[in-house]
């Protein structure tokens, strides 16, 4: 096949696929490959995810002839979904459905098989012309009856039917696809987002769109740009320009994207969520967003964390001395996010960065306090091996001489130990 880039691509395709493909085809029946793997294919890239519509056949006669190849599984009666594993692959059939509006939210739907819709009917439902798309198996003809490649290749996202406003998240979908495909709206389909409601969807799905928007490989700012094109804004006003503008916090968004990609995905939403809700000024503003989209208990206290910081910590000079440093480390519970965002954060000069925030990292790992904050280094079965009876100044006494800690006046076991014996001296 070709890509768009007019080159031939032979993607992978797992050898029992299509030997499935030609057992429906003298059956007399018709299958495709549906969704983002022709996308994908189309790009190039690669892609494990093998989702199938059959035309033309009862199911009955479909489960038999993946029996020659597995136990396939009904996973989704309602929706006539059958799943099969194979050597290692994941392979999902299913038949052409119609959709219809019976409620209200997400799972708001009618669904219901039709083996008898043509390719064109069955992918009226679906929301992008991008993902409208089917390569006929076993030959791989594209069938394409809603110009997905064309908007594939101008880079356009827009929605198949008027069909699309009855799934409000859809809207949000527009929001990830925009940044990992580098695409921008239709004027069309920005008019019609611009009508629609989110707040019938759960903050499950809420949240899943936008780590997929800010996860995924991609450009977030052209995420953004969709998020403002279609004024989601209007349900999320804690996100504000920063500095009064919106490209440069879509430019914060890719440097802490690009940067941020060898941490944990928990950490790198904390650090993108941190970007995202940067120029807002209210603690209660960002909780009150976190707390509608997610119940994440780290993200929940990560990006609070981060962000108070950051909202007031300034790269300086006195910011170097150890005693700061380890304070700074113990408030963040380690220095490696604030690293990353302080260097991807436009507000902060190429000097500052240079002179102030990368010394100060260098020296947060000779001190060892880089990865991991300090830790107090008497603690209470110490003193207890040194003949104090246990008690609430125990706490106390563990503070006290972690302060002195912090300031580097106690730097080993020994230090602390012979602190000690000179409180209990003079106590007595």
């Amino acid at each position: 096949m070709q890509t768009l880039e007019g080159l031939e691509y032979t993607p992978f395709i797992p050898k029992a696929l299509l030997s499935i493909a030609q057992e429906i085809d003298k059956a007399n029946g018709a299958s495709y490959l549906v969704g983002g793997w022709v996308r994908d294919a189309l790009l190039a890239e690669e892609c494990r995810d093998f989702d199938v519509e059959v035309y033309g056949l009862d199911q009955d006669v479909l489960l038999k002839i993946l029996s020659q190849y597995g136990r396939p599984n009904l996973v989704g009666r309602a929706f006539g979904v059958i799943h099969l594993a194979h050597k290692g692959f994941s392979l999902d059939f299913s038949f052409p459905r119609t959709e219809s509006k019976v409620g209200e939210g997400h799972r708001g739907f009618l669904v219901q098989t039709h083996t008898h819709l043509s390719f064109q009917e069955a992918a009226y439902r679906r929301d992008f012309t991008i993902n409208a798309m089917g390569m006929k198996l076993p030959d791989l003809v594209l069938e394409d009856p809603y110009g997905g490649r064309d908007d594939l290749e101008k880079r356009i996202l827009r929605h198949v039917s008027p069909a699309f406003a009855e799934d409000s998240l859809r809207v949000l979908r527009g929001v990830q696809f925009a940044s990992r495909f580098h695409l921008t709206l239709a004027p069309e389909t920005t008019s019609l987002c611009r009508t629609l409601s989110i707040e019938d969807l759960s903050y499950e799905r809420i949240f899943e769109e936008f780590k997929k928007w800010l996860l995924k490989p991609g450009k977030p700012s052209l995420g953004l740009q969709a998020f403002l094109d279609m004024d989601l804004n209007r349900f999320f006003p804690e996100i504000q320009p920063l500095n009064g503008s919106w490209e440069l916090l879509g430019s914060f968004l890719d440097a802490i994207h690009e940067s941020s990609v060898s941490f944990s995905a928990t950490n790198q939403l904390i650090l993108a969520f941190t970007a995202l809700l940067s120029e807002n000024k209210e603690e209660q503003a960002i909780n009150h967003f976190l707390e509608r989209i997610t119940n994440e208990i780290k993200i929940l206290r990560g990006v609070p964390l981060l962000w108070k910081e950051v909202s007031t910590w300034k790269p300086e000079r006195e910011n170097l001395a150890e005693s700061s440093i380890r304070r700074l480390s113990l408030r963040l519970g380690g220095l490696e996010l604030l690293e990353c965002y302080s260097l991807a954060a436009p507000y902060n000069t190429k000097e500052e960065k240079e002179l102030i925030v990368i010394p100060l990292m260098e020296k947060a790992k000779e001190i060892g306090v880089y990865i991991n904050p300090p830790e107090p280094i008497l603690t209470g079965k110490m003193l207890m091996d040194l003949g104090f009876k246990p008690g609430k100044f125990f706490g106390e006494l563990i503070q006290e001489s972690f302060e002195l800690q912090l300031d580097g006046i106690l730097k080993t076991e020994a230090d602390v130990l012979t602190w000690v014996q000179e409180k209990k001296a003079t106590s007595i």
